[in-house]
């Protein structure tokens, strides 16, 4: 007794002598392989590309950096002398540096009557303040000018990634130059951790930050108006991590197959249902005749 494995087939094939091909089927067979082609290059160009997933958590997720965090500040002040402009640093841990001149640099605008500062420091994981001012200069001015322009104020790793429009850099543009030539500004930031991971799984680390400002005239105990440009800051628990993911291959292998077995069967639904009306509209056709 012979053992034929061909009765486990589920593929059964029809001769071709009792086939008959059709223009309908024909059209719909192109019509079918065209929608194909359009998903499966939608599919491709899905799987070749990546996305941006985000997620919230509370932690502080740059442990490494010794509790310290970078600060970039870009400020032109148009109407102060170079000589009169420096950087002070206050935190909760007792710090409190008059005139930080470390990676800083102060360029001459306007003839040298105005300056730019710019400068590139550091500032511990509490809440503190840092303030442009002219508390560092050897003689105080009769009537300091702090109107100003915020060119850049960044913390951490610059992040350069075309998906992720975040607030790193909230304060670029800001304006005051038509404000009160003596009035102190204070700019209040919330500083959010920020998290960048890459498909290779490196970790870059950001910071956003939300501001809201004031203006006011502070006058000292003598009765002097000395004005500053602070910029007051405090840390968020709240991390924001985005990572970049792209489609698993087995993802991409099942929609492809999903894809061509649900065309082909709907489009052999719709060819059968036209083929056996067209030959129930023949019939018909028939019986009237004879």
């Amino acid at each position: 007794m012979t053992f034929d494995v061909r009765r486990f087939d589920i593929y059964r094939k029809v001769p071709k002598d009792l086939t008959q091909p059709t223009y309908t089927g024909a059209f719909i067979s192109i019509l079918c392989c065209v929608f194909i082609l359009f998903l499966f290059l939608s599919e491709l160009t899905g799987f070749i590309a990546t996305e941006i997933v985000n997620e919230l958590y509370v932690d502080d997720p740059d442990k490494d950096s010794g509790g310290k965090i970078e600060v970039s500040l870009n400020i032109s002040l148009p109407n102060l002398h170079c000589d009169l402009v420096g950087l002070d640093i206050q935190d909760e841990m007792g710090r409190h540096e008059v005139g930080h001149i470390e990676n800083s640099m102060k360029i001459p605008l306007n003839q040298g009557d105005g300056c730019r500062f710019e400068g590139e420091f550091t500032i511990n994981k509490v809440p503190g303040n840092f303030h442009v001012s002219t508390h560092s200069a050897t003689a105080q001015p009769q009537n300091p000018d702090m109107t100003h322009t915020i060119h850049k104020l960044a913390f951490g790793e610059k992040l350069q990634v075309q998906k992720v429009q975040g607030a790193f850099n909230a304060l670029g543009g800001a304006d005051k130059m038509s404000s009160n030539p003596l009035a102190s500004h204070d700019y209040i930031l919330k500083i959010v951790p920020t998290v960048y991971e890459d498909l290779s799984g490196r970790q870059r680390f950001s910071y956003q930050y939300t501001v809201a400002n004031k203006e006011y005239v502070a006058y000292s105990h003598t009765g002097r108006i000395i004005p500053a440009i602070w910029f007051r800051y405090d840390l968020s628990p709240i991390t924001v991590k985005y990572t970049e993911r792209r489609q698993p291959l087995y993802r991409f292998i099942t929609t492809i197959c999903a894809i061509i077995g649900g065309a082909f069967t709907v489009a052999g639904i719709i060819d059968s249902c036209i083929f056996t009306a067209s030959e129930a509209w023949k019939k018909i056709q028939i019986g009237k005749m004879s």
